[in-house]
């Protein structure tokens, strides 16, 4: 078998970035494990001015995964996340990597025709989303495979002020799921770890080995689930910061893209979380609030698509703000036009 000649014209425009890289073979989880032993102390994520270490995040992570074994998930089996960027989607996220299980990310708005395509195309077992939307799941759920349903609450996730403000203004407008609802709470379903007995419940996963379900647009036709795996993840995580060598350990990222795209689920949380950063999770945004957090948390990093960094050079308050923190700034989901980076460079 002849050898494949490759022609790399770039080569010697490279710079500090790497020609080649090893790519870790093992799961997300251990991914993320790894780096929370190197830097236990060290914040992973922050959300809503409530901050998690990385210590802390794992003993979360494992929780949940424990209670995932208790209510019968196994390895192979998929699990749908419809969450917004909070501390719940990211436990639950690693959670079903440790045991063996496969993520299945879709958008928490989606219409209740399209939870039940993405519950039975994926196959899903269970299913775990915010309190916001659980009626547009029970009404499609009889005609799925899903056996447990998990509802958690933002307001779980808050610091005492912070959630006595959220429950007399966002809260306030969230119908109460009936007390007979054949659903597991958040709390009730972290408490079921406790009655794991499963002493492996961490299954052993190698980077090949499936891990994932996004959606494509469905631009062409129906949308399609593209199956993704550990080291899809991982390599990414190792090429970002391989090509940001002035990436540094703490350093914050702005993680508002959502979870259910790549590119949220894939720079902003999965790369900075396996690398040592910390991402300031960002449930909704809009162009305003986007500009305020990048200040306010002095954020070494954003990502974002060229209509978001539009509509953030029209903002008034950008004049003038001091975005000295910026070390980089990255476009995806359609083209950058050169004229918008030499403005936004400015």
């Amino acid at each position: 078998m002849s050898d494949t000649i490759v022609k790399t014209p770039w080569k010697d425009s490279m710079g500090e970035v790497p020609m080649h890289l090893e790519y870790f073979d093992g799961s997300m989880f251990e991914a993320v494990e790894q780096i929370a032993k190197k830097y236990p102390g060290n914040i992973a994520f922050t959300f809503m001015g409530k901050s998690t270490t990385y210590r802390q995040m794992i003993r979360e992570i494992e929780q949940c995964a424990k209670a995932l074994k208790t209510i019968g998930v196994r390895e192979g089996d998929k699990v749908t996340i419809a969450m917004p960027n909070c501390p719940q989607a990211i436990y639950m996220f690693y959670a079903v990597n440790l045991v063996g299980g496969i993520a299945n990310m879709i958008h928490p708005l989606s219409a209740e025709k399209e939870i039940e395509f993405y519950l039975n195309a994926s196959e899903s077992v269970a299913a775990v989303t915010l309190d916001q939307f659980y009626n547009k799941f029970e009404k499609v759920r009889e005609r799925t495979k899903v056996v447990n349903m998990i509802i958690a609450s933002v307001r779980d996730a808050l610091s005492p002020t912070i959630k006595a403000g959220y429950m007399l203004t966002e809260g306030r407008k969230i119908e109460k799921i009936p007390e007979d609802a054949p659903v597991i709470m958040w709390k009730d379903f972290m408490k079921l770890s406790r009655s794991c007995y499963y002493k492996t419940y961490k299954v052993k996963r190698e980077g090949a080995d499936p891990a994932v379900i996004l959606y494509s647009g469905g631009t062409t036709g129906t949308t399609k689930g593209i199956v993704l795996t550990n080291k899809n993840f991982n390599a990414l995580g190792q090429q970002v910061i391989a090509a940001n060598p002035m990436f540094r350990p703490g350093d914050r990222m702005l993680a508002a893209m959502p979870l259910f795209h790549g590119f949220g689920l894939g720079v902003c949380v999965h790369t900075m979380l396996s690398q040592g950063g910390r991402c300031i999770l960002i449930p909704r945004f809009t162009a305003k609030s986007y500009a305020k957090q990048i200040v306010k948390y002095k954020c070494n990093f954003i990502a974002g698509v060229p209509t978001l960094y539009e509509a953030l050079l029209r903002l008034p308050s950008m004049d003038g703000a001091n975005l000295s923190s910026l070390k980089g700034v990255f476009s995806g989901g359609d083209s950058l036009s050169i004229e918008l980076k030499k403005k936004f460079d400015k």
